[in-house]
Order: structure tokens, then sequence, then C-alpha cells
């Protein structure tokens, strides 16, 4: 006789695979629709890339450079750094020298609140020369098309954001990989679910966010002291009554040789930003998590044929969705480390149940605290 703690892990395994499939289908539909003709190459406008850096990343000077090497008629990129003592300093005055024709850098930007990113950008944005801005990451690499992929959308003037994800492609250590692993097969996947039960994106990516100055500041601008200030933008602008466009471009992101720790501290960052800003829709992702499901369930059975089978189910069909997310981000690589799938896929569950709970947050060596509707404070 099935008992209801096993019913209720029944339960939780076949929502999952109701959001496997869902995950699998909607991937495949949003990478493999056709591409709309773009009116972009009528527009040129001019564009400045805003690039908070702190620290150096790997392949910081690839990603940096990228930067510079666009395909674009008439851009300038513009690098920020808070501490003067920061050792990423050195190398950003190499790259501005290399590309002094379009590169500027400035550091020792007094912090305007306790989120340091939206600090540095905003004496980015006052120093930016056109209407459209790109806020980037400091730690992804773009191709040579970046530009006029990203600020497409924004012909369109409904269009108030468009934003990129983001993957490393060829992780080549063991803390990358997993990393990647969660970008590609869980996060991704999961921004296009929330994508349609929202009618339309409610939220954006921080690796990238293309807007226009005017846009950005009908929506509140910058904030200066709220966690998950990204995804907080696209929310503020979706609720401006602007579109949020999601690209098919997902750039590249490798976090090198980082650590499993690591990892986790970054996306209990991340998920307590998600809980902070969807309140108790986090909770839902319950259903999320099948496979860690599913050992429970085999012992509590004694691993009965039914729940074997439960459980086979619900690893083809995960495999499947992965298998459809790596075909249709067009990365082949990660076939490699797939053998990292059931880590990659109890970790994610620690992530979301510590994320359930819990005030503080480790953000480039700071801890921090998350009040009231996700407004930060030092952590004391």
């Amino acid at each position: 006789m099935i008992t209801l703690l096993e019913l209720l892990l029944v339960l939780l395994i076949s929502g999952s695979i109701v959001f496997y499939l869902a995950c699998a289908t909607f991937t495949y539909q949003f990478f493999n629709a056709a591409t709309l003709p773009s009116t972009a190459d009528n527009l040129d406008l001019p564009v400045s890339i805003l690039v908070p850096a702190c620290g150096v990343d790997a392949g910081a000077w690839e990603n940096w450079s990228s930067f510079c090497l666009q395909n674009y008629p008439n851009y300038e990129v513009l690098f920020g750094v808070t501490d003067p003592h920061d050792p990423a300093i050195p190398m950003l005055q190499k790259v501005v020298a290399t590309y002094s024709d379009r590169a500027r850098l400035f550091y020792g930007l007094e912090p305007r609140g306790i989120n340091y990113k939206d600090s540095n950008l905003s004496y980015l944005l006052e120093q930016a020369q056109h209407e459209v801005i790109i806020f980037a990451d400091s730690d992804i690499r773009v191709h040579a098309d970046y530009i006029r992929t990203v600020t497409a959308p924004l012909v369109d003037e409904k269009v108030g954001l468009v934003t990129c994800a983001f993957i490393s492609y060829q992780p080549h250590s063991l803390g990358a990989a997993i990393a990647s692993l969660g970008r590609c097969f869980d996060f991704i996947p999961s921004l296009l679910i929330a994508r349609v039960l929202d009618r339309g994106l409610r939220c954006a990516v921080g690796a990238t966010i293309a807007t226009r100055k005017t846009t950005l500041a009908s929506f509140g601008g910058l904030h200066f002291n709220r966690i998950g200030s990204d995804y907080n933008l696209g929310k503020r602008a979706a609720e401006a009554g602007y579109r949020i466009e999601l690209s098919r471009y997902v750039v590249e992101s490798d976090t090198g040789n980082e650590t499993v720790g690591q990892v986790f501290q970054r996306e209990l960052r991340w998920a307590r930003t998600i809980r902070f800003n969807r309140g108790a829709q986090y909770y839902s992702m319950v259903f999320c998590y099948g496979t860690v499901f599913c050992l429970p369930l085999l012992l509590l059975s004694g691993f009965a044929n039914w729940a074997i089978a439960l459980s086979l189910v619900t690893f083809i069909v995960r495999y499947l969705q992965v298998a459809t997310t790596i075909f249709s981000i067009k990365c082949p690589s990660l076939s490699r480390w797939l053998w990292l799938l059931p880590f990659r896929d109890v970790l994610t569950f620690l992530v979301w149940l510590m994320g359930a709970f819990g005030q503080s947050v480790y953000w480039r060596g700071r801890q921090l605290r998350v009040e009231g509707d996700g407004l930060l404070t030092q952590w004391e």
C-alpha cells in the first residue's frame, strides 16, 4: 500500500516530468523559430557599452577586447571600476590603450549605495555619449555582431529592454561545468517557461541589458540598494508597459577555475533574488526536481517495480530535455559533462531549498542582508 509520503513524492515527480517536457518544448520552439528580418541595418544608431568590472575573471583580456572589436560603425565602450586598487585596472588600462579610439576607463568610483554594480553603472551612464546603451557584465565574451544583434529589437519603441542569457560553451574545470549545466539546462528553460506563463518576459538578465537612456529614466532608472537589480529592471520596465525581449544570442561566460562552493554561493544569491522578486511563486519551483525525489521514493517503496518504472521515465525525460537544450542552444561540448547531471540536480535542489529562507547573500567578497522587498543593507 502506498503511504502518504510516497504519494506526495509521486505527485512531485509527476509534476517534474511535466516541467521537463515544458522545458524541452519551449526551448526548442524559442531557439528554432524562424528568424524575423532585422531593420537594425537601417538604423545603426550610436551605442554606448557600459561594463562595470571587479577583479580579473577568467579570460578577462579576451572578454574585454571583444567589446572593442565590434562590426558596428559608431560605438564606445566605457569600463568602470569602484576600488582604485582593483587588480583589474592595469589590464583595463592596456585594453583602453590598445583600443583608444573607442574605449575609456573610469576608476575610483565612490559607491553611491550598497549595490556597487549599479553604482558603478550610474557613473558610466553619466559619461555615456549616446542614447542607446548596453549594460554588459565584465565576465562575458561576445561576437563581432553583438551590438547589432542585441540592439535590433529596439527599433520597435514598444521594446523597453533586450536581454541575453549566458553559458560557458566549453568549460574546462569542474566548477565551470557545474555552473554551465545549471544555466543551460535549468535557468534558460525556466526563463522561457516564465516568459510564456507571464505572457511576456518580466525580468532581465544582467549579462546584457540593451535599452535607451530615456526608456531607463521612464521607469525609475538604476537603484543602488537592491538585490538583483537587473532582474528588477526588467520587472519595472514590464510594469511600465514596455516589452522585454530575450535575444536568441546566448553569450559566452566561462567562470574559469572557480570551485563548486563558489558556484553554490553565487546561485544561492540568485535564488534569494528570485524569492524576493517573485514572492510565493518561488515555492512552486518544488516541482522542478523530479530526479532528486526519485531516490527517496525508491527507498521508501523498497524498490517496488512501479517506483523503478517511474524513476526510469523521469530520468529518460530529463535527459531528453537536456539533449533538446544542447541541440537548440548549439553547445555540444557540454555533452562530455553529462555524467555530472545527477550531482547538478542535487545541487540545484539544495540551492532552491536554502534560498527558500534566510536573508544573507554573499556578493563579490561582501556579506549583505536582504530586507523588505529586496533592499540591501550591510550585514552586521
